[in-house]
């Protein structure tokens, strides 16, 4: 195995780099720039049972060291994406991809999931059980251990592919509910999502975004990434997948310390679409200069005694 190469789930990916579920589409737009294919693998634009429109706008709110986002999960419902979208990625992207899903009823993500885990160049279902930007689901299932518990444990119920559940961070105790998943049958945790925020337009003494509240993401959220990847790879014995503010390689490094085994880059592809290969072809260099002959290696190293 090479120096950059990382296991998730059984799965082995040429590098730890991942973009995020929401900054990537379907990856047509990027292959149009660059060969997709040189990432690890990447999380594609949450799917939901039936389509949706998302959230009215304005939906994006730029604010220091980062952005608010309330889309709202936009997208077309997941059987457009198994007769449209995945046959046309099936020609750029020639790895296994990671499946988003998100839900407004346990019965939601159950039927999502089922018919995502028959699709062969589906390789795990990340279960967003973290959604801030949405009413009745989302990061209301993510917020309890109880109820992430239930959402997890009817999809490993009906699924055989590698489940994913993707954690919200505002909870008090991120490492319980990451327990809670991994009882349910979660084999892996991926986190974080983004923290709830607003911005007020000063003119119109209202909230700039229509939904008022939105998820905050980008530099600005990385030490809180950092921290709870740090509690979570503790709390459990699944692997952890690390997000929140990637936008270097020296990032990609930190977070693995901390105990990621791959991490996913989001706002960073919003900003600059050549972000994600950047940071694999800085890998290397940055690795040779904190004397580190494999990524393997430094896994959780920050946490050991």
């Amino acid at each position: 195995m090479g120096r950059l190469t990382t296991e998730l789930c059984g799965i082995t990916l040429d590098n730890p780099v991942i973009p995020a579920s929401g900054t990537f589409g379907y990856g047509y737009e990027f292959a149009e720039l660059y060969d997709i294919n040189l990432l690890g693998t990447f999380s594609f634009k949450g799917t939901t049972l039936n389509p949706r429109f998302g959230n009215p706008t304005p939906r994006i709110a730029e604010c220091p060291g980062g952005m608010l986002n309330a889309v709202g999960l936009q997208n077309p419902g997941v059987d457009n994406v198994i007769q449209e979208e995945l046959p046309k990625l099936k020609q750029i992207f020639h790895k296994p991809v990671m499946a988003n899903i998100s839900g407004f009823s346990v019965d939601d993500y159950v039927e999502t999931a089922a018919r995502l885990d028959r699709e062969e160049q589906v390789g795990w279902l990340e279960i967003n059980i973290s959604c801030p930007n949405v009413h009745g689901g989302g990061m209301s299932f993510g917020t309890d251990p109880q109820q992430a518990y239930e959402v997890i444990h009817a999809v490993r119920m009906n699924t055989h592919k590698p489940l994913i559940a993707k954690l919200s961070p505002n909870v008090t105790d991120i490492a319980m509910i990451a327990r809670s998943c991994e009882r349910a049958g979660a084999d892996a945790i991926s986190l974080i999502n983004t923290i709830l925020g607003m911005r007020i337009d000063l003119n119109r003494r209202k909230p700039i975004l229509a939904n008022q509240t939105g998820g905050l993401s980008g530099p600005a959220v990385f030490p809180v990434a950092v921290r709870m990847v740090y509690q979570t790879a503790k709390a459990v014995s699944v692997p952890v997948i690390g997000m929140g503010g990637i936008t270097t390689a020296e990032d990609v490094i930190e977070m693995m310390m901390a105990g990621a085994v791959a991490v996913e880059v989001g706002a960073a592809n919003l900003t600059d679409p050549y972000a994600c290969k950047t940071i694999i072809e800085q890998l290397p260099e940055v690795m040779d200069r904190y004397q580190i002959s494999s990524l393997r290696d430094i896994v959780g190293i920050a946490g050991k005694e």
